[in-house]
This record gives C-alpha cells, structure tokens and sequence, in this order.
C-alpha cells in the first residue's frame, strides 16, 4: 500500500517522507519586518546514491544525469519565493520531484540525420539573394 505522506515522482518511484529531511531559515528579500522573524525558507534533501527507494534500474541513470547537481549523492532544492514556510514546503517538494522525473525519464530517441529538401534549399537560397539585393541597395553610390 502506498504511503499518504511520499513524494510520487513515476508511477513506479515515489520517495518516503522519512528518506527526505528539510531545513529551514530566513529567506532574504521584501517580506517587512517579518522577514527577521520567520523561517520560510525551506532546504528539501534526499540521498539518491544511498535511497532504497529509488529503483536500481534507475540509479545508475539518475546519478549520471544529476552528477552536477549532488553533493555526496545527496540532491538538495530550495524554495524562497513565498512568505509562507508551508507554501515553500510545497513548492520545494514539487521541485525535487520534476528534478527526479526528468533524471528518471528514458533518453530521448535517437534522431534520424536527414538531407534539406530541395524547397528549404531552395527558399534559403531566395532568401539570401533578397538580403543581398537589400544591403547592395543601401550602400553609397558614386557618381562620376
């Protein structure tokens, strides 16, 4: 049975709340006085490289594809723009589970290489000959 409280990220990956830990401090910008007082700012950590709950079919993937992204395995996002420590929770929460689908989608296929048909060939070629006559049209002309 799924759990209430996991990150569902693939219809076969969702995190447990337990594999994530959240940190929370003073957010900078405008917020007045409250700013200096509340900690909406909001740290959401999850250990890739050491979680059961990532699929071992996708590990190797996810690793590679967030390689620049992880401090000891651990995948970190943050969440500021709201004033609200609740409404950054839920926003830092959505932002850790696209990062992970987007790791976890299957590589895009590969592209076919194909030739220029003969029409774009053809309109590129039209197109620069207008350019031209457009800058020949604008230089100085002498008259001797």
């Amino acid at each position: 049975m799924a759990d209430v409280n996991e990150l569902r990220v693939t219809s076969r990956f969702a995190v447990p709340e337990r594999e994530l830990s959240e940190r929370f401090s003073r957010a900078s910008g405008p917020g007045g006085q409250g700013v200096n007082t509340t900690s909406s700012r909001v740290e959401l950590s999850f250990d890739v490289a050491r979680s059961a709950a990532v699929p071992e079919s996708l590990r190797s993937q996810v690793l590679t594809r967030l390689d620049r992204r992880l401090v000891g395995g651990v995948l970190t996002v943050v969440a500021a723009e709201h004033r609200e420590q609740l409404r950054n929770r839920e926003a830092a929460r959505e932002r850790l589970a696209n990062v992970l689908r987007e790791a976890a989608a299957p590589p895009p296929k590969k592209r076919k290489p194909t030739k220029p048909t003969r029409g774009s060939q053809e309109r590129r070629i039209a197109a620069k000959k207008r350019r031209s006559d457009v800058k020949r049209n604008r230089r100085a002309r002498h008259d001797d």
